[in-house]
């Protein structure tokens, strides 16, 4: 049934910018979720922000503690402690054990989060030195800078190529301009041009997709990403100050290694050997696939732009510096990456909207297997909200989507993969919910798909979400760096890093609502309108320690 909603879960994901959603009514009137209406109900809202009580639950605990039990205050990794981790070169104490230990019970101080998070996210190698992390820090700064290199003449090209086309088709269809109208409209055009053409068969990880000639090349600025320690450092004003005035004066190196993105089929046939047929013709299917990502880049960037002056304010109270920049300043940055329809919104919301959009425009041509779909804006939001400077919130963002890129896939294999983990967890933990979902057909845990795809960014405040994600980050630094199972169960008690901690929560979710699942629901939709009204009622702490005792239980079982 999955395979059968691909298009429209496509659709969905793709078509809907806005990134809060507001709260619909269900009117489904059938109960059986095997029905055609039952499922678009259910994908239809599965994006939407409700909000309800939650009702009271009840766990069954293990004999293992939690780090999360009887949590404390101040328990957070703080300052003090924080600066007491490093050795005098600058290297992290015991290949930072500790230091992950205090992050994975009880989260970060959020005075030192800019400072912790490249570590948690993979920028910054656990075992480097202070001296490596600031080469690395350079080397990244200038790939960046790159990146929006590219993007500045991507759209200087677009507008070109737009007014271009306005012009021939004012001048050439006069006299039909209902036709034109229909043709050109944004709402088609996005809809349309959203189904990306550059997506590899089998879905190989981008710097494995060697066969896709749009990927290898931009991935020939990023191959040195994966040397572990490796951020950057520019400012917002060296990011915007004089970006549009700069876009014709870059160095004749940064043109050549662009042109292969913006090629056209009369750029490359000049390369192309005239009695050379065969060579030719391959030519011309590689220049198809390559004006093919320009145009996908296209629509990236107008959704992107769309989806970052609708992106709310919530994150305003946690960053007092970018919530008191300037007028003058938001404008510049804004007007520097292209913004339009801007003027309604706060100073503080221009500036933050404008490094949305630099950020992932500049992830787009990173990662163009993926490019830019509703959600990433979610969980970007609140990385430039610790981070200040744009080139190190990418690269802590490039961090977080090597895991949850998979959430973006046109073909869901990750999001499958994960709701088929999501349901064995709750078959090993409860055989009686699991039947009973079983008996709803929704053992497929499809109605928990947003929590999955913008990690319980929805369900969570914004200080839980980054309480949680801190967790879920620790975790996964501690399997990068390799730290022993033997090592990690002394100090955890038995429990090892997971990467799917985020499965274990969302499955503890469910559970603690089981008794009103088996005895109330009998629908999916039911059991999809409770998981919607948890916004807000969630006690992230409570559910970590549920989480941990499923990881406790099971994690050498699923």
């Amino acid at each position: 049934m999955l395979t059968e909603q691909k298009p429209l879960m496509r659709a969905l994901r793709r078509s809907h910018t806005s990134s809060s959603s507001s709260p619909t009514a269900s009117n489904s009137s059938s109960s059986s979720s095997s029905s055609s209406s039952s499922w678009i109900h259910l994908r239809s809202v599965l994006l939407v922000v409700a909000s309800s009580s939650s009702s009271p639950v009840s766990n069954d605990r293990g004999s293992l503690k939690s780090p999360w039990s009887r949590r404390r205050k101040k328990h957070a990794l703080l300052p003090k402690q924080w600066k007491g981790l490093f050795t005098p070169d600058g290297k992290l104490t015991d290949g930072g054990v500790k230091f992950l230990k205090k992050v994975r019970s009880g989260g970060v101080d959020p005075s030192i989060r800019a400072e912790v998070w490249p570590f948690l996210l993979g920028v910054y190698d656990v075992n480097s030195s202070k001296g490596e992390r600031e080469s690395a820090k350079n080397q990244k700064r200038k790939e960046y800078e790159h990146l929006r290199r590219q993007c500045r003449r991507l759209l200087t090209e677009s507008d070109k190529s737009f007014k271009l086309k306005e012009i021939s088709e004012n001048s050439s269809n006069e006299g039909s301009g209902e036709f034109s109208q229909i043709v050109d409209s944004p709402g088609l055009g996005d809809v349309t041009s959203a189904r990306r053409s550059i997506s590899t068969e089998g879905g190989s990880k981008l710097p494995e997709d060697t066969d896709n000639a749009v990927s290898h090349q931009a991935v020939q600025t990023s191959e040195s990403c994966e040397v572990d320690g490796e951020k950057s450092g520019v400012t917002f004003e060296d990011a915007s100050a004089g970006d549009t005035e700069s876009t014709d004066s870059d160095s004749s190196e940064d043109a050549d290694m662009t042109r292969p993105l913006l090629a056209t089929d009369g750029t490359e046939e000049h390369h192309v050997d005239d009695g050379a047929k065969e060579n030719s013709s391959l030519s011309n299917t590689e220049n198809r696939r390559k004006s093919h990502t320009a145009e996908d880049f296209s629509t990236w960037q107008r959704i992107i732009r769309l989806d970052a002056v609708r992106a709310n304010d919530e994150w305003i109270i946690y960053s007092p510096s970018q919530a008191d920049v300037s007028e003058m300043k938001a404008h510049r940055l804004a007007g520097s990456v292209g913004m339009k329809d801007y003027e309604h919104l706060e100073p503080c919301r221009i500036f933050h909207a404008a490094r949305l959009v630099a950020i992932l425009e500049a992830y787009a041509l990173y990662d163009p297997e993926i490019g830019y779909c509703q959600g990433m804006s979610d969980l970007l939001t609140p990385i430039i909200s610790v981070m200040e400077e744009d080139d190190e919130a990418f690269w802590c963002f490039v961090g977080f989507m090597k895991k949850a890129r998979h959430n973006f896939r046109l073909d869901e294999a990750g999001i499958r993969r994960q709701l088929s983990i999501i349901s064995k967890i709750i078959k090993g933990k409860d055989v009686a919910l699991y039947r009973h979902l079983e008996k709803l057909q929704a053992e497929d845990c499809f109605f928990v798909y947003r929590m999955v795809v913008v990690l319980f960014r929805r369900e969570l405040s914004f200080e839980q979400t980054l309480c949680l994600w801190e967790v879920i980050w620790a975790d996964q630094a501690a399997i990068r760096a390799g730290i022993a199972k033997s090592a990690w169960g002394r100090m955890r008690l038995r429990a090892p890093p997971t990467d799917d901690l985020l499965l274990y929560a969302i499955a503890a979710c469910v559970l603690q609502r089981r008794k009103l699942i088996v005895e109330k629901y009998s629908s999916m939709e039911e059991i999809m309108r409770e998981c919607n009204s948890m916004a807000g009622c969630l006690d992230v702490w409570k559910l970590l320690d549920d989480a941990h005792d499923l990881v406790v239980t099971l994690h050498d079982k699923i």
